[in-house]
């Protein structure tokens, strides 16, 4: 199997630019990509419980594998929910998937996104992770507009093994995220 071109674009961009930036003496020091967790909940399935496995289906699609349905933790008598009730899908990518995921989700599935101006830089966490959010499971290419019975968004999260914002913004940046410009009050 081929080095995903993350990857490799990572090992021979990425990690000298964040070197030299940072000042780093050791490309251990460097911060990298460990995982991208992508997250939906599904909100309407405690009234039909096949839009879980609709869900965990596409989810499946999208990310290339296998996703798995999540479970209520409590019960919560005002939404019908009970303890150990599907609620929705979680995926958690590491390695080559991963990269694979993000190069189509740069530069695929948000291109696509209707009146698009980049994702917001905002969405850091304080410990170097950040969460993306998809109003539309419709940008992923792998969704057939046809078959969808109902639109629903999902979470990403991409997390890093750096405690900084600013390393972890400087590294999405280099991967090619397309962040809103500064001067953009949206």
């Amino acid at each position: 199997m081929a080095i995903p071109r993350l990857k490799k674009q990572y090992q021979e961009e990425v990690l000298p630019a964040l070197m030299e930036k940072f000042g780093f003496k050791s490309v251990m020091q460097a911060p990298s990509l460990l995982k991208i967790s992508v997250n939906r909940g599904i909100g309407e399935a405690v009234a039909d419980k096949k839009l879980v496995d609709i869900g965990v289906d596409e989810l499946s699609a999208i990310t290339g594998q296998k996703a798995v349905a999540t479970i209520a933790k409590k019960s919560v008598s005002n939404f019908k929910l009970r303890e150990g009730m599907p609620i929705g899908a979680r995926v958690t990518l590491r390695g080559e998937r991963m990269y694979e995921f993000l190069d189509r989700l740069i530069n695929v599935s948000l291109p696509r996104v209707r009146d698009f101006k980049g994702v917001s830089e905002k969405s850091f966490d304080g410990r170097g992770n950040y969460t993306l959010g998809v109003k539309e499971q419709i940008i992923f290419p792998e969704i057939s507009i046809d078959k969808i019975k109902k639109m629903s968004g999902m979470d990403i999260t991409f997390v890093t093994s750096t405690d900084n914002d600013e390393e972890a913004y400087e590294l999405l940046k280099l991967f090619g995220m397309p962040f809103k410009n500064k001067n953009t009050n949206q």
